[in-house]
């Protein structure tokens, strides 16, 4: 038996916390789980890319733990060549087993803009 409110559902703040993180700890850890594949993708861009635009193969960035499924966002071109983003570092999938590493200039512009206002 509960003692205090009608309404009260838990028996203390302790009680109530473990549920409420119980409950919230399944998509917590899903998110946290995406969260960590996109940093790692995105670092092993930033190392494999360290002039701004090169080519690399694609069993490089595998064996590196570069997870393909996984972007922020992607862009086509007009041309119809897609590439796909980590936050400002992006890829170009080619006909060979190679990829174009890329740099988006306007997401680096768009942030270094952002620290001078």
């Amino acid at each position: 038996m509960l003692h205090g409110r009608a309404d009260k559902k838990f028996c203390n703040d302790l009680c109530r916390n473990n549920y409420n993180n119980q409950l919230n700890s399944n998509s917590y850890n899903l998110v946290r789980n995406i969260n960590n594949v996109l940093r790692r993708n995105r670092r092993i861009m930033e190392e494999l890319n360290p002039g701004g635009k090169t080519r690399v193969s694609r069993e490089k960035m595998l064996q590196k733990g570069f997870d393909f499924d996984y972007f922020t966002s992607s862009y086509q071109t007009q041309a119809g060549a897609r590439y796909y983003y980590c936050y400002e570092y992006g890829y170009l999938p080619l006909d060979t087993d190679d990829v174009l590493l890329v740099i988006s200039k306007k997401e680096t512009d768009k942030f270094a803009g952002d620290a001078h206002n």
